[in-house]
């Protein structure tokens, strides 16, 4: 009793409007608060994995340490990002099939701790374009994997947890992992010890947690029901054609990508106005965590309240973000060694304000029985975004980072305009 007791009482803290069943069925509600804390304790675990193993700074200087050929650095964040997405539309028809979607997410996170735990062991052994080939395949494991997790998990949230009480989980999971990136981050950019052996500590570190994280998920109460095995994995795309809502969130969240693929041109001004001490991939780390940390748990209140809004306000706050560092360096403000840091934190902010925002009016937007066919769509269109956007690379060699980060700000701007016609869900 006491610890129930306990646990009521930390539910009651981090979740608002507790009373209320939040849609879930009678038997899910009586489960709800131990399945609440049971959501926050796993993903933070793997928003402190991610961060430990970010493709942009950890297993980019990895490679390079290992000799591995630039070619191979710049395959993982394509590999990262679309092997995540792509895969969702044809994993969502077999998640749907299970009585109890939590396996999924379970296999899932044992296969990005299983995928980590291989490339520890390939920079014992290997070094040069062996390590890369080994390297770049395990990534691809992983990010398969973590397909998985992404199109079972807006389901699972919504079968187990309150719709008012979702974005509270999520966000208050986010904030904690990022405040133990924070010091990742900074005990990288600091120089202390040896940075191999610190590397492969976070990464065999990163590989526990996401096996801790799956132990702690399979504990999760979910209410066992029927499957469907009757959707084929091109026939969700008609879902597509019948849902102009659905039509809609996806480009919104098409448009609001602009958050995600900037910094690294906000980083390019920086090296364009002399800061040859700015550490572009320590810097993205650590203002990513930053913000995560101050904002996560903020916006993921919002979002119980309006995921619409949020989605809204994250789009004007990147844009200004975005017009702020062009009008930087066009006034060579830039130069300064506070400024850009600042625009990648605003940015950030803004960044983590769409994660929060799309992941909980997914859930809320799709049918019940559909919400891994939704997902599946979404991040599939997505996916195909993120992988054009090597063409953004070569355009902003032609027209230069500046015009790049205008064209960004329209996007988000444009994100928000649209963002006004959703429907609204929440309070």
């Amino acid at each position: 009793m006491p610890q129930l007791h306990l646990v009521q009482r930390l539910f009651n803290a981090l979740a608002p409007d507790t009373d209320g069943d939040g849609g879930l069925s009678q038997a899910q509600a009586r489960h709800e608060p131990a399945n609440f804390l049971r959501h926050a304790g796993a993903l933070s675990m793997t928003k402190i994995a991610d961060g430990l193993i970010d493709p942009k700074l950890v297993l980019s200087w990895l490679l390079s340490h290992l000799g591995a050929h630039g070619f191979f650095v710049g395959l993982l964040v394509p590999i990262r990002e679309a092997g995540a997405l792509l895969p969702q539309l044809f994993t969502a028809p077999r998640v749907q099939a299970m009585a109890r979607r939590k396996w999924a997410w379970v296999a899932g996170s044992i296969g990005q701790g299983a995928a980590m735990a291989g490339v520890v062991l390939t920079a014992l052994t290997l070094s040069g374009v062996a390590a890369g080939i080994v390297i770049c395949s395990l990534l691809a494991v992983f990010a398969v994997s973590r397909s998985i997790c992404s199109v079972s998990y807006s389901d699972v949230l919504g079968k187990t947890v309150g719709q008012t009480r979702r974005g509270a989980a999520t966000g208050s999971a986010t904030s904690l992992g990022a405040g133990a990136v924070v010091i990742f981050a900074l005990i990288l950019m600091s120089g202390w010890g040896d940075r191999a052996v610190i590397v492969l500590v976070a990464l065999a570190l990163a590989s526990a947690l996401w096996f801790s994280a799956a132990t702690l998920f399979s504990t999760l109460w979910e209410e066992a029901e029927p499957g469907t095995t009757d959707t084929q994995a091109l026939d969700q795309l008609d879902i597509l054609r019948r849902d102009p809502l659905l039509r809609r969130f996806i480009l919104v969240r098409g448009l609001l990508t602009s958050t995600a693929l900037a910094p690294p041109y906000i980083v390019l001004l920086g090296a364009e106005a002399g800061q040859a001490t700015f550490d572009r991939l320590g810097a993205l780390v650590l203002a990513s965590s930053i913000a995560s940390l101050v904002s996560s748990w903020i916006w993921g209140r919002m979002a119980d309240r309006s995921s619409r809004r949020v989605l809204m306000v994250s789009g004007i706050c990147g844009s200004l973000a975005l017009l702020a560092a062009v009008l930087m360096d066009l006034t060579e403000i830039s130069d300064q060694i506070w400024a850009l840091p600042i625009v990648l934190f605003a940015l950030m902010i803004s960044y983590h304000g769409v994660r929060q925002g799309r992941v909980i009016y997914l859930v809320d937007m799709a049918p019940e029985d559909q919400r891994a066919s939704y997902t599946a769509i979404s991040n599939t269109v997505i996916g195909v975004v993120l992988l054009g956007s090597g063409l953004m690379g070569a355009l902003a060699a032609l027209i230069g980072a500046q015009t790049t980060l205008v064209i960004f700000a329209a996007m988000a701007a444009g994100a928000t305009l649209m963002a006004r016609g959703l429907k609204e869900f929440g309070d």
